[in-house]
């Protein structure tokens, strides 16, 4: 028995190869290989055959990594805060489009401004904007800390009570209201930039601090805007020392630095803890800063102008008889949709910007409709055109102030101050796509980071880590509100943009 199941299985085995040997002559007596065993170069072949599919399979793979990184690499330098290799990214390149199509980058949209032609026919109003509802504004100069139940030291936005906030927004013939710039707290000029400043009545304004941003020259300006405005960049002192290791800066008769047309203004002694609140002092206290100019853009330091400021003031104040000109926002028209995008952002730490709405919905602020005056509740501040009237210099304080007391997050202050001022502030808010045509835009040097800004629950605020506060400012999150926010309920957001 045992003798029969082994013949047999001996008997399958033998079997095996003259059935396999057969199919293959029988398979490829007509194929490109000839898989004969008894052909001499049989075993050449096959490996030349199995050698060349390797290869082509090897050298596909190859020349897709080799396309990938070079796709790779143009959205790297495109991005990358390396000025060097910023440059060499071609935002109308093949490439790029490519790009574009495939949904790898997205250039902003763009559309034409309707300019005036020629800057030397500009006519410039003889006359100032009449003051309307403002005639007088002053500030408070001396911080009082005693008198709000404080002892610290004096601060640069001053100890404003809620009481004092509350009467700030009813607007009276004269006024006198917080604006920064208490004595002693900080920002401080040098006097031969006080005695330049005096002489400047347009004003094209920007900044950089924390050395996040280097100067970019402003490109299409006509020789009359070159005499008619004075180019100031606003820097701290660890800009300015970062700007003299990467660029040349040269000093005039009267020991004036500059960089090419910016003349750099020196603040001394920074304000606030963070540089993005520092920030908020020049962009948004201009006419504090430069109190003689008539007429000021603001432009963010990471921005270069590319349009003469001359056609600036023609096109968004004077044609249409504005004194105040900002941008719409790209995405977002309500404050509660750019407070959800700024936690989904880490723009600032999750439960201070939701206390910060909190007050603002208790306050009364609806979300943004279209049965609102307003284009949008929400600017792109990085833009700024204004002429410094009274009513101007109010807004300007009072959105200074909610920055000041709340987070430094200026787009969540500006529809509100503007809400609680009844529709007597009137502005020109223009198209975003026209907003994209006034500058190139520029990396960081650096990506901004705070610690506060991932703090995601108040607990860790709390005890040791207490020093993630900001000691200077922000104070309105901290002080117990006159009312109770626990009932408050922010309205539903629908997320429907890409924002975050």
């Amino acid at each position: 028995m045992e003798n029969d199941v082994h013949r047999s299985v001996s008997l399958r085995a033998s079997r095996r190869p003259d059935r396999f040997y057969n199919s293959f002559q029988i398979k490829g007596a007509d194929g490109f290989f000839n898989t004969d065993k008894s052909s001499s170069d049989y075993p050449i072949k096959v490996i030349w055959k199995r050698g060349f599919v390797r290869l082509l399979l090897v050298g596909g793979i190859l020349w897709m990594m080799l396309i990938l990184a070079v796709l790779l690499f143009h959205i790297w330098t495109c991005q990358s805060s390396v000025v060097f290799l910023s440059a060499i990214c071609k935002k109308d390149s093949t490439v790029f489009q490519m790009l574009h199509t495939m949904g790898m980058v997205t250039p902003p949209h763009r559309c034409s401004i309707p300019l005036a032609n020629d800057p030397e026919k500009i006519v410039i109003p003889e006359k100032r904007s009449p003051s309307k509802f403002v005639q007088s504004l002053s500030y408070f100069e001396e911080d009082d800390a005693s008198t709000n139940g404080s002892e610290s030291s004096p601060l640069f936005g001053g100890h404003q009570s809620w009481k004092q906030r509350e009467e700030s927004f009813k607007l009276k013939s004269s006024m006198k209201v917080h604006c920064g710039f208490m004595q002693n707290g900080g920002a401080d000029m040098s006097p031969k930039d006080i005695d330049y400043v005096k002489r400047c009545k347009f004003v094209v304004a920007s900044g950089i601090f924390d050395g996040y941003d280097a100067p970019h020259q402003p490109s299409n300006i006509s020789m009359r805007s070159k005499k008619l405005f004075c180019f100031l960049m606003v820097v701290d002192e660890i800009s300015l020392e970062f700007i003299k290791q990467n660029v040349t800066v040269r000093e005039d008769n009267d020991k004036g630095q500059w960089v090419g047309i910016w003349r750099l203004i020196l603040l001394k002694n920074p304000p606030y803890d963070e540089p993005r609140r520092n920030g908020k002092v020049p962009k948004i206290l201009t006419h504090r800063l430069f109190p003689d100019a008539l007429y000021s853009i603001w432009i963010d330091g990471k921005m270069e102008l590319i349009v003469d400021p001359l056609l600036m003031l023609e096109r968004y104040l004077w044609r249409g008889k504005n004194t105040f000109a900002i941008a719409q926002h790209k995405h977002h028209k309500s404050i509660y949709e750019e407070a959800d995008s700024n936690k989904r952002r880490k723009r600032y730490a999750r439960p201070l910007i939701d206390h910060h709405i909190k007050i603002y919905r208790y306050e009364g602020l609806e979300p943004w409709t279209p049965f609102k005056k307003t284009k949008s509740d929400v600017p792109e501040g990085a833009i700024i055109i204004r002429e410094h009237t009274p009513l101007n210099n109010l807004f300007s304080c009072l959105w200074f102030n909610e920055v000041n007391l709340f987070t430094p997050r200026d787009q969540l202050s500006f529809g509100f101050v503007v809400y609680r001022l009844k529709g007597i502030f009137d502005f020109f808010m223009f198209p975003n796509c026209e907003y994209n045509s006034i500058f190139i835009l520029h990396p960081h040097t650096r990506e901004h980071s705070s610690k506060i800004e991932w703090v995601k629950s108040l607990n860790e605020l709390k005890g040791n880590n207490s020093g993630l506060k900001e000691s200077r400012g922000g104070l309105g999150l901290w002080s117990p509100y006159p009312a109770d926010l626990s009932s408050v309920v922010l309205p539903p957001v629908a997320r429907t943009s890409k924002a975050g």
